[in-house]
């Protein structure tokens, strides 16, 4: 068992009594206190400017030349808030229980309820930052809807909200670096976590220029460092995207929490060839207009706008009338597979289905809907070449947001003392699946709301150490230069990309949108051997003493290939379906997920153990705001 930490009581006046009861630190005295921040996304660069802005001192660390190019900048569509401005019958209430649904009873109700209360703060700080949210004629700010909701909630800049809040929390950093309350170490990556007897000390990190190894020592380190769906090698995500810094954590002892959790997206492009070593995202926000549709004939090659109303199947619709296009993401995900195993798919590889503005076009005009998604309209024709406003995109489910990472309890603080962990890197707020623009939303709760009180609570209770003794960050440190060089000295014949690419084969193929037993143990065998070929057969050119990306590579597809293992066992122990984990042996008659509320009402938590073995614990789930039901769309 594992302690949740969550505070009694109802569960709307939870967080409030907790931010009354929690620990303070006089102000003269939280300068005294250093704070290690890894990742400049939205978590990152929130949490650091705020507890800068406290007065603490704060180091910040990103792999990145400027931590403006962290990867919250590709989220497109929008972020959610439960503030009712279309007088639609929003509440907070509502938001929680849609989020509950949403991600199939797999998350913790207080975290989903704190989210969503905060939700109504988070909107009025970022336009008081600037950001250049959509608005009505009016003046008021714009909604729009996402899958698996039946309100407007979701607050937007055009197709760029990820980048315009980044922008927020980047001037908000930036600012607190100039008066000296934060350190940025650009073009820095963690390679390990300095762990005492169960405490956080600190990280090593590299610095990717030069190659020069330091230890860095602190009295709390918060990961905020994103998700590993890049795992699959074709997925949504940046190419330097990784797992890197969790799992090192991880194998320092932080727990990792339903790692199979992986989302699908269901409107990504579709891979055109073997060559792409990444796709694209188009924003969720396009299924508000965009109809979804299939030819009805198998092998149907005729040009989309020559093919009849009556040779369509709009699928979406056609299985889940009460949502229809804007079904949850796992749900239209899985739904486009089955054409396109069906045989209906579209694209020279066949691997796709239509995304139509026809119909919106023909009733709103091509303006209204080049103002909603003009620069995704763009963004489409220069990938494709084709114009999105006279054919239908093409789109394809893509490998995209890991709602499992390092577990946490209430207060995001690991099992490990002294390291929190925030948005995607952690598993908290979205259970088996996440619903469409709550990503945004938690990277921003998180480091805004939550780390400024929790992590203050924490350092409360203890006496500053800055200097603390470096002996267990010697011993990481050697570690972690041992481990370099072993990857250096293999000297085979294949790339990290080529291993990368083997792996993402093996996890698309046996462990993603359905898993089967089968086909999971197959999946064991081969990441096994996988593996062990990578540490035979890899081939990294150069030295560590260097700018040396192949190295850099080769670290991270190492993390990786450790991950996919934990990942298929995960998977192999969960004998249910829900959300993003889809069991083809539980099913419903009518093809939908059977969820297992006897046996399997808990969060996989798993503790790493020598040998490359894994001790499953439990995180019990209660529901006891919203009873457990079937989850359904229809």
């Amino acid at each position: 068992m594992v302690d949740s930490k969550v505070p009694p009581g109802p569960i709307q006046e939870k967080w409030t009594k907790f931010k009354a009861q929690a620990k303070l630190i006089n102000p003269s005295n939280r300068r005294k206190y250093k704070v290690i921040v890894v990742g400049t996304g939205l978590a990152g660069s929130s949490a650091a400017a705020s507890l800068s802005e406290l007065g603490f001192q704060v180091d910040v660390f990103t792999f990145h030349e400027s931590p403006r190019r962290a990867h919250s900048v590709a989220a497109q569509g929008g972020i959610n808030a439960a503030k009712d401005y279309k007088n639609d019958g929003d509440s907070v209430w509502r938001m929680f229980y849609d989020t509950i649904k949403g991600g199939d009873f797999r998350s913790r109700e207080a975290n989903v309820y704190r989210m969503a209360e905060c939700s109504l703060s988070l909107i009025d700080q970022a336009v008081a930052q600037g950001v250049p949210f959509a608005r009505e004629y009016s003046g008021y700010l714009s909604n729009r809807s996402f899958g698996g909701v039946q309100v407007s909630r979701t607050f937007y800049a055009r197709g760029q909200t990820g980048q315009q809040l980044l922008q927020g929390a980047y001037q908000a950093l930036i600012r607190q670096t100039e008066v000296g309350q934060v350190k940025l170490f650009n073009r820095h990556e963690m390679l390990d976590l300095v762990v005492d007897q169960g405490k956080t000390n600190g990280i090593i990190s590299r610095n990717l220029d030069t190659g020069e190894m330091k230890i860095h020592m602190a009295d709390a380190v918060i990961l905020a460092t994103g998700g590993y769906g890049k795992i699959y090698y074709l997925s949504t995500l940046a190419m330097n995207c990784n797992a890197t810094a969790i799992w090192r954590a991880h194998l320092r002892g932080a727990y990792f929490a339903a790692p199979s959790w992986t989302q699908f997206h269901p409107t990504s492009l579709p891979q055109l060839g073997e060559y792409q070593s990444k796709l694209t995202l188009m924003s969720e926000s396009l299924r508000n207009d965009g109809r979804i549709w299939v030819p009805l004939k198998a092998g149907d090659n005729r040009e989309p706008n020559t093919i009849p109303e009556g040779e369509r199947d709009y699928y979406l619709e056609r299985k889940y009338p009460s949502f229809g296009n804007l079904a949850p993401r796992d749900i239209s995900s899985r739904a486009a597979k089955e054409q396109i195993d069906n045989g209906n798919g579209i694209g020279p590889l066949k691997n796709a289905v239509y995304l139509d503005f026809r119909d919106a076009i023909q009733r709103e005009g091509i303006e209204v809907i080049k103002k909603r998604y003009g620069n995704l309209f763009d963004m489409y024709k220069k990938i494709t070449g084709m114009d999105a406003y006279k054919t239908p995109m093409m789109i394809s489910p893509s490998a995209h947001f890991s709602m499992g990472g390092l577990w946490v309890d209430y207060e995001l603080m690991s099992n490990l003392e002294g390291l929190f962990v925030l948005g995607e890197a952690n598993f908290a707020d979205h259970g088996a699946n996440r619903l469409g623009a709550n990503s945004l939303l938690q990277a921003c709760v998180d480091g805004y709301f939550i780390a400024p009180h929790t992590v203050m609570n924490y350092l409360a209770g203890m006496k500053p150490n800055i200097n603390k003794d470096q002996k267990s960050g010697e011993m990481a440190l050697q570690e972690s230069k041992a481990r370099i060089n072993k990857l250096l000295e293999i000297k085979g014949s294949r790339t990290a990309e080529e291993f990368h690419k083997a792996l993402g084969k093996i996890l698309y193929q046996k462990c993603g949108l359905s898993r089967e037993r089968n086909l999971l143990l197959e999946a064991k065998k081969e990441l096994k051997a996988l593996r062990e070929e990578f540490y035979r057969e890899l081939l990294v050119p150069g030295n560590a003493s260097q700018f040396n990306l192949e190295l850099e590579k080769a670290g991270r597809v190492e993390d990786y290939l450790g991950l996919a293992q934990l990942i298929v066992e995960d998977a192999l122990q969960r004998e249910e379906s829900c959300g993003a984990h889809f069991r083809v042996e539980h099913q419903t008659s009518e093809g939908e997920a059977k969820r297992n509320d006897n046996t399997f009402k808990y969060v996989s938590v798993w503790e790493s153990l020598p040998n490359e073995e894994y001790k499953l614990h439990k995180e019990d789930l209660e529901f006891l705001e919203i009873p457990l039901t079937e989850r359904s769309y229809r």
